[in-house]
């Protein structure tokens, strides 16, 4: 089978995500570990009219450009373990195609400005999109998370270190 090259693709940044996290070290590594930590989103003007009708979703998906991320790296130890793992097999930000992706709350829209809860994102991170979370389409019953499996959770950790600095 042929590679696949991209047709020379552009993003565009629509907007940019403020947080109270100044720094990787110390900020939740998942939404679920940044409950009730609230932030807003700035959308662009020329991008608000694609607000319409995203007031009455309680969870949206930010999807972002890791901009402080190191290097790409393909063998990383994720955060919650010691091991070194394959970086497809983990959610650490050092990617290829730094792309991050969070279900944030959405507590209320005033103009161009959504305001969130459940942040997991650095202030000033630049946002490419916004999707509505649908549990229907969104949520899936597994039996197996890979090497997560193994992990025993603590609820008090969840917290970044600065491993992943750029």
């Amino acid at each position: 089978m042929d590679r696949l090259e991209p047709p020379n693709p552009t993003f565009c940044f629509i907007g940019v995500i403020h947080t109270p996290w100044l720094a990787q070290e110390g900020t939740p590594i998942q939404p679920s570990k940044g409950r009730d930590v609230h932030g807003t989103v700035e959308v662009y003007p020329e991008y608000s009219p694609g607000l319409q009708d995203l007031e009455g979703f309680d969870r949206i998906w930010l999807i972002y450009w890791f901009h402080r991320a190191g290097p790409s790296r393909l063998t990383v130890t994720p955060y919650l373990d010691s091991v070194p793992r394959g970086l497809f097999a983990t959610r650490a930000p050092t990617r290829p195609n730094p792309i991050g992706l969070s279900s944030v709350a959405l507590d209320k829209i005033e103009g161009n400005i959504l305001h969130i809860r459940d942040v997991d994102i650095l202030d000033g991170t630049p946002l490419l999109d916004i999707k509505p979370h649908v549990p229907e389409f969104d949520h899936y019953s597994i039996q197996h998370c890979g090497w997560l499996d193994d992990i025993r959770f603590d609820t008090k950790s969840g917290r970044a270190d600065n491993r992943f600095d750029e």
